[in-house]
């Protein structure tokens, strides 16, 4: 057992985000485990591009309130305490809502040994209102 580094919070690149978001590697795979965890904090109104993770994605959110979308589906208001789980493969987005900061643990798992494709894909800035 040992302590894990730790390394400096991060800016989320324009790219990927829209509006004043950071994040906090948590944990970062350290093999044999495949295990991704962020601890992400968007202001208000900012969220991520649509993405999707080869092995789906757990959110808990631990402050605030924020919202998130699969591609099609309905938008999905989500509280501190909540958990969603996104499927491998599905394009969704998730970020603040409008009028409240937002913080989560975002969790996923990199590829396995002979899985091809990127751990996650980003697509374009997602368009609300």
């Amino acid at each position: 057992m040992h302590l894990v580094p730790k390394t400096p919070t991060t800016k989320g690149p324009a790219e990927m985000f829209c509006g004043d978001v950071h994040f906090d590697v948590i944990a970062a795979g350290e093999a044999p485990s495949r295990l991704r965890v962020n601890l992400v904090r968007f202001a208000p109104g900012a969220h991520t591009a649509w993405h999707r993770h080869a092995n789906g994605q757990t959110l808990h959110i631990t402050d605030g309130m924020g919202l998130v979308q699969s591609r099609g589906g309905d938008i999905i208001e989500m509280r501190q305490g909540d958990t969603v789980y996104t499927p491998p493969g599905v394009w969704h987005w998730h970020g603040a809502t409008p009028e409240h900061f937002m913080a989560h643990l975002a969790m996923w798992e990199s590829l396995a040994e002979g899985q091809d494709g990127p751990e996650t894909e980003w697509g374009e800035h997602v368009q609300l209102g």
